[in-house]
């Protein structure tokens, strides 16, 4: 248990620091895949315009995917802790087996999908584009199909984060993405596979890096015990998991409906291809900066809901405090980086626009120019999220995603589209968003704050949380951690 005590031991700006950056890492390591794989099929010649436009329509797919998984890694990851926290290993052993169990689940509805709604969904936004429709079903067939490997991953990498175990975590997302480019190079070039070698390069890498996070989790993860019977479908267990992992899939699965309306909104406005092309690459840049906030995000869950629930006001607080710190840090650091680089980061997929034009290389960078003005509102939003998930609110870090994600991005992006330079003034709408959207946060923080960290003076239940908070102080004190 050495490793694990340092969430109750260690200093707590270094706690955060260490146990976030492998996150970081891994998170930022998700975006890899699909900048690498818009990257290479944007240059591929004369077909790169079109499978830019189809990796883009089954973008909004492979974020559902991600989100669904990444909710439910999280669910398992806040009760893992909280858990462990508390000295109850047979739940901690429980939620294990049925994390297994519902990434199962969640592979065959995506698994069906593949099968019978890739098409319709590619043809929704293609506007008739045969070849488009062809090769966005191509590439979202396969990757729905094979997509047990990126769920599997989201939940094995769980296991490993709430024990302390990032480091491991991000060795297995690094051996999956450095497969990833290599094979999209090889599948997209000398082979020729075009959108169908990218799918390919990208489920391959996926699995690799289950099998990697299985190999970690098996041999490395002694605080959990692994037995077939906990894989059986405990609804207890379950309904805990999803209490707080269903608000953080829809959070995540948000993007997906951003990017669909979105794509839908661009879709009726002047010069709509090089807007949708456009936006795809920009938003694909852009998970960079957004899972560099998710990767923190998620340090603050896994730190915050140790201490909460073992009972420690002061770390809980010095948790709520560093985790936003932190987050700021890191979301105004790459907001320099991107301001700095637009050009270079552009010009990574200029060679789409063909016959010397610069097109899509001008417009992109724009986007990177203007929408990274808002990334600090945007790492506060996530950072406050992160808060009040360990905190066991699951209403507030859903109304917060949908306000930046639905309710202020929508309407701007429309009336933006009605002006008359609509490549340049459409993304300010993405900075807008996150600063109304940040003071939102800030008000639910300090509602938040009030309420829940009352619990750890008084030990008094809290009439929406079924006295759960009370049990794990408790349960913490009778066990001495």
């Amino acid at each position: 248990m050495k490793e694990q005590n340092k969430m109750s031991s260690k200093p707590v700006c270094s706690l955060i620091w260490q146990m976030g950056l492998p996150m970081i890492v891994s998170m930022i390591l998700q975006a890899v895949y699909n900048i690498v794989d818009t990257a290479f099929v944007i240059n591929c010649g004369e077909e790169g315009v079109a499978g830019n436009l189809a990796l883009t329509f089954a973008f909004p797919v492979q974020l559902l995917i991600i989100a669904v998984g990444v909710g439910t890694g999280v669910g398992i990851n806040a009760l893992l802790s909280k858990s462990l926290g508390a000295g109850n290993r047979d739940k901690a052993d429980k939620a294990v087996g049925n994390g297994i169990f519902l990434a199962a689940v969640i592979y065959a509805v995506f698994l069906l999908f593949g099968l019978f709604g890739a098409k319709p969904f590619i043809e929704m936004q293609a506007q008739g584009d045969e070849r488009v429709v062809q090769m966005g079903t191509q590439y979202l067939t396969i990757c729905c199909c094979c997509s047990f490997g990126a769920i599997g991953f989201t939940v094995y990498e769980r296991f490993l984060q709430s024990t302390g175990k990032t480091t491991l975590s991000t060795i297995a997302q690094i051996g999956g993405a450095a497969a990833n480019v290599l094979l999209d190079y090889v599948f997209i070039y000398p082979l020729g596979w075009g959108v169908t070698g990218a799918a390919a390069a990208t489920v391959i890498g996926q699995v690799l890096s289950l099998a990697l996070a299985m190999t970690f989790h098996y041999s490395c993860n002694r605080e959990l015990r692994n037995k077939l019977k906990n894989i059986l479908p405990d609804r207890k267990i379950i309904g805990e998991i999803y209490h707080i992992g269903f608000s953080a899939a829809l959070m995540q699965g948000l993007l997906s409906v951003m990017m669909l309306g979105v794509n839908l909104i661009l879709g009726e406005a002047r010069n709509a291809q090089l807007l949708q092309g456009s936006f795809g690459i920009y938003y694909k840049v852009m998970q960079f900066a957004l899972f560099a906030c998710f990767g923190l995000s998620n340090t603050i869950i896994s730190a915050l809901s140790y201490n909460f629930g073992k009972g420690d006001k002061k770390r809980s607080e010095a948790c709520v405090k560093w985790g936003i710190v932190n987050t700021l840090i890191v979301s105004a650091v790459i907001t320099v980086f991107f301001e700095a680089l637009a050009r270079p980061l552009a010009g990574l997929f200029g060679l789409a626009s063909g016959n010397g034009e610069e097109e899509i290389e001008n417009t992109v960078e724009q986007a990177i120019r203007i929408a990274s003005v808002g990334y600090v509102f945007m790492g506060f939003s996530i950072a406050v999220q992160g808060v009040l998930q360990a905190l066991g609110y699951a209403a507030y870090p859903l109304l917060i995603s949908f306000l930046r994600l639905a309710v202020f991005v929508f309407p701007a992006v429309w009336l933006l589209t009605l002006t008359d330079n609509v490549e340049t003034s459409v993304w300010w709408a993405f900075p807008v968003a996150e600063t109304l959207t940040a003071a939102v946060s800030a008000a639910l923080l300090w509602h938040a704050l009030r309420r829940k960290l009352t619990v750890l003076t008084t030990g008094a239940a809290l009439p929406d949380d079924g006295g759960e908070n009370a049990a794990n102080v408790a349960a913490a004190k009778e066990n001495g951690i």
